[in-house]
C-alpha cells in the first residue's frame, strides 16, 4: 500500500478508504464472497490514485480552454470528459474531482464481480452500481452547514442514474453562489459534481447581504484565484431567494436540455426547486 492510505471495516460492514482529502465510505450487497472480493479491488484501485493526481495537480486546476487539457492519468481523464461540455463557462477539473474518484474506484471494484448494487461515497458525491431490478435510496441534505435529511431520492436500475453529488455554500469547496444545497443526478458521479458545483454558483444575487471575498484569501490551495466567493448570507427577502433560485434553474434546465444531467434539487433559504420532474424526486418537493 502507498504510504498514508487508510483502510477500515466500519462496524455495520462497510469499507472506510482515506487518503489524504479523499475519504470514501464503500458498500456492496450480494453474497459475502463477491462483496469481500469487490472490497479487495476497491482497496487495489484506490492505492496510488492520489499520487497520480497530485502528478497533474497543475492542469487539474488550471481553466479548461478551447483545447482539452492533456491529461494522461485515468482519474484525471475521467475529470476532463465531466467538465468539458462545461467549458463555455469558468470552470476546471478540479469541479469534477470527488465525482470521478468514486465512479473510477466504483468502476474497478464491480469489474467482474456478481453484485446486487453498490455504491461509493466520496462525501456526498455518490457513484452507484445497481443491477438490473434493484433500487437505492439516498438522502439528500437540505443546508451543508447543518446536514439533516431533508428529502429522498429514490434511484431504480431502470433511470439514467449512476451519481449523485451536492454542492453549496459551505460545502468542503469554495462557491461563487448562495445556495444551501444544489444536489443533482446524472450518468455518473463526475457528471454529477461538476453539474451541482456550476448550478450552485448560478444560484445567486447582487445583494448587501452577501458577503464575498476572494477565493485566495480563503484558501490559497483552490482553484478559483481571485474571483470572489460566498462566505456569509444574511437575511434575503423574498423577492431575492426567488432570483437567486431563478438563475440556478436556468442553469440547471440548459444542462438538462444538453443531456448533461438528469434532475436536481435547488435549495436556499428555506424554498425548493426541482428540475427535471421525477417520481424520484416526490419527496424534495415537499421537504
Amino acid at each position: 500500500m502507498t504510504g498514508g492510505v487508510q483502510i477500515a471495516r466500519l462496524a455495520d460492514g462497510r469499507l472506510h478508504l482515506q487518503h489524504g482529502p479523499i475519504d470514501l465510505i464503500i458498500e456492496a450487497f450480494g453474497p459475502a464472497q463477491e462483496v469481500a472480493a469487490a472490497y479487495d479491488q476497491a482497496v487495489a484501485a484506490f492505492d496510488g490514485l492520489l499520487a497520480l493526481l497530485v502528478e497533474e495537480l497543475a492542469l487539474l486546476r488550471a481553466p479548461v480552454g478551447a483545447e482539452p487539457p492533456a491529461l494522461r492519468g485515468p482519474v484525471a481523464r475521467r475529470m476532463r470528459a465531466a467538465v468539458w461540455p462545461h467549458r463555455a463557462t469558468f470552470v476546471t477539473p478540479m469541479a469534477a474531482v470527488a465525482g470521478a474518484v468514486a465512479d473510477a474506484v466504483l468502476e474497478a471494484m464491480v469489474a467482474g464481480r456478481r453484485l446486487r448494487r453498490a455504491y461509493v461515497n466520496n462525501g456526498g458525491d455518490i457513484a452507484l452500481y445497481l443491477r438490473p431490478g434493484e433500487r437505492l435510496r439516498a438522502g439528500l441534505v437540505g443546508s451543508l452547514d447543518h446536514p439533516v435529511l431533508d428529502g429522498i431520492a429514490d434511484i431504480e436500475a431502470r433511470m439514467p442514474v449512476r451519481g449523485i453529488a451536492t454542492s453549496g455554500r459551505g460545502g468542503r469547496s469554495l462557491s461563487l453562489g448562495i445556495a444551501d444545497a444544489v444536489t443533482v443526478l446524472a450518468r455518473h458521479a463526475a457528471a454529477a459534481d461538476v453539474a451541482a458545483t456550476l448550478i450552485a454558483n448560478a444560484v445567486d444575487v447582487d445583494h448587501p447581504a452577501v458577503l464575498r471575498r476572494p477565493a485566495a484569501e480563503v484558501d490559497e490551495m483552490t482553484d478559483l484565484g481571485d474571483r470572489l466567493v460566498t462566505v456569509a448570507v444574511g437575511p434575503l427577502e423574498d423577492g431575492a431567494v426567488d432570483a437567486a433560485l431563478a438563475a440556478g434553474v436556468a442553469a440547471a434546465e440548459d444542462m438538462r436540455g444538453r443531456d448533461l444531467m438528469h434532475a436536481a434539487v435547488l435549495l436556499l433559504a428555506g424554498q425548493v426547486r426541482v428540475v427535471g420532474a421525477d417520481p424520484a424526486l416526490a419527496a424534495a418537493r415537499a421537504a
